[in-house]
């Protein structure tokens, strides 16, 4: 019995260490297309909030740490920046700023998302890149009606109505989805928040 014993473990043993290889080898081969395709989303992102752009260069100074400090001490803690990208012109001058945002706030997972900030704090809009929020509801923070709100602003914050708003910082939301609505637009005030304290004036 105890030879058999041994016999099964080594079998087990020997396809646990073929199965490892294996998957390693999957991954290998895989990674650098699922980067590349995640790189495509972004660009893309970038180039929907920031059209008059040229191209898009990786901001050196940005500091992880330093961000989540940032909007700790906002009402924006459960907002977190993941990226920050300089919006160039032809010449290299810098237009504005890409950032990329997650909300932790959404009804049923996280929700990311691009943000396009002009230099003088006016919003081009904001692209998503990953939601998982219900279809036919919580999925529309993505279509037109609702994101063309934030469109060609330069409020302070944004607050979410269920009615129609009265002012240009406050934004409606979808309806029977007011709580993506609110993860959505306290992600674009998290960026909003960062964009002031640590982008605005050449900080």
């Amino acid at each position: 019995m105890n030879k058999k014993i041994v016999h099964d473990a080594l079998i087990l043993t020997a396809f646990t260490l073929v199965l490892g290889f294996l998957l390693g080898a999957v991954y290998e081969i895989t990674k650098e297309p699922i980067a590349a395709a995640e790189k495509a989303a972004l660009d893309e992102a970038y180039k929907v909030v920031f059209a008059d752009a040229a191209s898009f260069e990786e901001d050196a100074n940005f500091d992880a740490a330093k961000a989540t400090e940032i909007l700790a001490a906002s009402p924006f803690s459960k907002d977190e920046i993941t990226a920050v990208n300089k919006a160039l012109d032809s010449s290299g001058n810098v237009l504005g700023y890409v950032i990329n945002v997650t909300s932790h706030e959404g009804s049923q997972a996280d929700i990311s998302f691009s943000v396009g900030i002009q230099n003088d704090g006016t919003l081009n809009g904001y692209s998503i890149t990953a939601i998982s929020e219900t279809p036919g509801l919580g999925v529309l923070v993505q279509e037109e009606p609702f994101y063309s709100q934030f469109e060609g602003k330069a409020e302070e914050t944004y607050s979410v109505v269920k009615t129609a708003p009265t002012g240009d910082d406050q934004i409606q939301a979808v309806t029977g989805a007011t709580i993506s609505s609110r993860a959505v637009t306290n992600g674009v005030n998290a960026c909003l928040e960062y964009f002031r304290s640590a982008l605005q004036g050449g900080n």
